[in-house]
């Protein structure tokens, strides 16, 4: 029964370790400035985790094997109280790995996060509820128009689902709409909120998943660099609709986008 167990330890690590390495299921194709630095660190971790679940797997195959009923090494069962010295060991090891791995991605991270976008980033307001995705953005005078809860109603159309104030006169030029646009190698300054309850704006040819919590306006941001149509799913389960709250971004090139905007805005009047 050890040599099976054994056998079957080794098969199941090997197999799952080929389908890693041959990248069976990865990645889609990465469409933004961050994606290369993400995913280096992304197959960083893989590697360095990797490691360390093959040599446990094969420690644990070899182990079921030699400690088998009736082996060689069967004997009575001798009881430890612990070694200090490992214990202390692997404790650091762990603790350096972790910490070293969470600096290595810090510089990504806080480049999205914490840094102001650059001046002339496409200013897009995303709000999240259940169960679809709207987008906004400010008209030639750069400025977003008053939204309010009270007048949100998603039957009415895009404008009243995000609850947009016409009385602001900030707002007379705001396109709302169900599908994202961006031009290509131009950031975006994204203003994230949830109307109901915590969803997640993930958009993974972007590398990009962010939460957003109601209450909150969270900023990020990103620079497409493909011309392509992307999925946008929503990463936090949110409800029985969950499934299908999905969206799409086309980054199309800035001549392309200055049409769409301008077509959008001339619906308005």
């Amino acid at each position: 029964m050890g040599l099976v167990l054994l056998l079957v330890i080794w098969l199941i690590t090997l197999v799952s370790t080929y389908l890693f390495i041959a990248k069976t299921w990865w990645l889609p194709i990465g469409a933004s400035a961050a994606a290369a630095g993400i995913d280096h660190h992304f197959t960083t971790t893989f590697i360095l985790m990797g490691a360390v679940f093959v040599a446990a797997q094969l420690a644990l195959g070899w182990f079921a094997w030699k400690y088998r009923e009736g082996g060689a090494s069967s004997k009575g069962a001798e009881y430890s109280h612990g070694n200090v010295t490992l214990e202390a060991l692997w404790t650091v090891l762990t603790i350096v790995l972790f910490v070293g791995m969470n600096l290595m991605s810090r510089s990504i991270w806080a480049s999205e996060r914490f840094d102001s976008a650059k001046p002339g980033a496409v200013q897009v307001e995303v709000t999240g509820m259940q169960f679809a995705w709207y987008f906004r953005y400010a008209g030639p005078d750069g400025k977003f128009g008053a939204t309010s809860p009270k007048l949100m109603d998603p039957s009415a159309g895009n404008e009243a689902a995000v609850g947009l104030d016409t009385s602001d006169p900030a707002s007379k030029d705001d396109v709302v709409t169900g599908t994202m646009y961006l031009p290509v190698n131009r950031q975006v300054d994204l203003r994230l909120r949830a109307v109901d309850v915590i969803h997640s704006f993930f958009v993974p040819s972007m590398r990009f998943k962010q939460d957003a919590v109601p209450g909150l306006e969270i900023h990020m941001h990103f620079t497409p660099t493909e011309i392509g149509d992307y999925e946008i799913a929503c990463a936090e389960l949110c409800g029985l609709g969950h499934y299908k709250m999905h969206g799409m971004l086309k980054v199309v090139s800035p001549e392309d986008f200055d049409k769409w905007l301008a077509a959008r805005e001339a619906e308005k009047q």
